[in-house]
């Protein structure tokens, strides 16, 4: 199985529910990359996986859970960009760069998220959470400096570009390889004079 989309069991589950998760992630991947977000359905997804679609449906509460899942365990089996040197805008410019390179790797699911991530599902709020804190604690890193922690402020301001820039190429109003300078041009403005 591959692990691109599944680092470690989900804690609760024994060794075959665990496996079980894995294979439905990485045949929500695939059918993803063939079918598209909006052909996809979590019955495909179980059949792929070789298992009931009762069986998905105790694991993913919905396709848009799934997306959320999947793009989660994408954006957190990269490593994050750990740039010393360099002034903060530099290490933040290059943390936007990482970041957004990282979601244009899988372009399926990138498209799949951002409508995903709108949802009402707890599932999928649970995730919105965790994604949101992945993107706070790699701008906390960039801008931390030795005994100088990062400004909250700055960074409420930084998960907000970032985050609204996100949805404007899930709108289709800019690709995400846009997003990526206009992000770095955006950390220019947002930290002149700190």
């Amino acid at each position: 199985m591959s692990s691109q989309v599944f680092e470690t069991p989900r804690q609760g589950l024994n060794p075959r529910q665990a496996e079980t998760v894995e294979r439905l992630l990485v045949a929500g991947l695939e059918e993803l990359r063939a079918v598209g977000h909006e052909s996809l359905t979590v019955r495909t997804v179980a059949q792929r996986a070789g298992v009931s679609p009762a069986t998905a449906y105790t694991y993913l509460a919905s396709k848009n859970h799934l997306f959320a899942e999947l793009f989660w365990r994408h954006l957190t089996a990269a490593e994050a960009v750990q740039t010393a040197a360099g002034t903060p805008v530099e290490r933040l410019q290059a943390t936007m760069r990482a970041l957004t390179a990282r979601i244009v790797e899988e372009p399926e699911l990138a498209a799949a998220v951002t409508p995903a991530l709108l949802g009402t599902d707890p599932d999928v709020a649970r995730l919105r959470l965790k994604i949101g804190a992945a993107f706070l604690a790699r701008f906390e890193t960039a801008l931390a400096e030795p005994g100088r922690p990062a400004d909250p402020g700055v960074l409420e301001v930084l998960v907000l570009t970032f985050s609204g820039a996100l949805l404007q190429a899930g709108m289709g109003l800019m690709t995400y390889d846009e997003i990526a300078e206009r992000l770095v041009a955006a950390v220019d403005v947002i930290l002149r004079g700190n």
